[in-house]
């Protein structure tokens, strides 16, 4: 059976989520997180695209991209996820694969349904228990988002249309 085309719009981001095989963990420890996030940064380095708000829980992931070209999207994903995979198999001494089939992408109107992905994927730890306050939880996009904080220095400021 042959997959379902992608929906990819010029001057639209992207709602990513991808999750682990089998639901399983994809960050086992800190340096996990770390790696990933540095990752991330390469790759929005080599495809410029804007990044608007992401969340790492411990099995999925949740990115929203803006990307310049809409076939950058898949090269991202997938030099993302590859790099990513081969670092985490080869330091826990893992083959196979990581993540379960392919990410799933939302488009998303660049207007207030934005801010509300935004707050969606933020709140994310908070609505699974791990943490009271989405201040509390390194692994997101708020603290630098919100408070400032830019350890990682990975978002962009979104352009919302109100209509």
């Amino acid at each position: 059976m042959s997959r379902i085309a992608r929906v990819l719009l010029n001057n639209a981001c992207y709602h990513i989520i991808n999750r682990g095989n089998q639901k399983q963990k994809v960050f086992l420890e800190e340096s996990d997180f770390e790696k990933y996030l540095e990752i991330l940064k390469h790759y929005k380095r080599k495809y410029s695209f804007r990044l608007y708000a992401y969340c790492l829980m411990l099995n999925h992931i949740h990115l929203i991209i803006d990307v310049k070209k809409t076939g950058d999207l898949a090269k991202i994903m997938q030099g993302l996820t590859q790099a990513y995979s081969i670092w985490f198999n080869n330091k826990y001494n893992k083959v196979g694969r990581l993540w379960q089939g392919r990410f799933k992408s939302m488009v998303i109107d660049k207007d207030k349904y934005l801010l509300d992905c935004l707050e969606y994927i933020e709140l994310n730890p908070v609505r699974a228990n791990i943490v009271s306050s989405p201040a509390s939880y390194p692994w997101s996009s708020w603290q630098e988002r919100i408070l400032g904080k830019n350890e990682f220095k990975l978002l962009d400021l979104p352009e919302i249309v109100i209509k």
